[in-house]
């Protein structure tokens, strides 16, 4: 009978085990961004203003709705790699790297917030698919490219009705 070894370097996903640590904790800054990025998302759909509050307001929404799914992603995955979600205000504010939108009224303020917090979010997302590319974390990595894919196009469409180029 062998005996199991004390020093395990791979997880029961057959991930090596201090990698994925770091993993887990660059999704949790990223769940803590996600988190002020939701945030920003609810307060503009509450207090945008003026002619386009119609499409915007319901744009903001569709926006705000989308980032909740991805936070319940983001928390499991990182408790699928065997990690604890971080979940106070408190943590969050602590790993914020996105500007906070406060009484943001205007239309073309709120999609520029949009936009800096998004590219702000693909700055940290593809920090993640690196890491998680090193180490075959397919699920990870997965989940960043789909993030991405998703995050460059709203880019792009808060850039062409911002009459921007990219």
């Amino acid at each position: 009978m062998k005996t199991k070894k004390s020093t395990e370097t791979t997880n029961t996903l057959g991930l090596p085990i201090k990698e994925t640590e770091v993993i887990a904790a660059e999704l949790n800054i990223l769940l803590s961004n996600f988190q002020v990025y939701y945030q920003n998302l609810r307060g503009i759909h509450w207090n945008i203003r003026g002619k386009r509050f119609f499409d915007l307001h319901i744009k903001f929404e569709e926006l705000y709705n989308d980032a909740q799914l991805k936070i319940d992603l983001i928390a499991e995955r990182v408790l699928t790699l065997g990690g604890t979600p971080l979940h106070t205000f408190e943590d969050y504010i602590k790993n914020n790297r996105l500007k906070v939108g406060k009484d943001v009224t205007v239309d073309t303020d709120a999609v520029n917030l949009i936009i800096t917090s998004l590219a702000d979010l693909l700055k940290i997302e593809r920090v993640i698919l690196d890491e998680s590319d090193k180490i075959s974390d397919e699920g990870t990595n997965s989940m960043m490219s789909d993030f991405i894919k998703e995050q460059e196009k709203t880019i792009w469409m808060m850039k062409a009705w911002s009459e921007e180029e990219i």
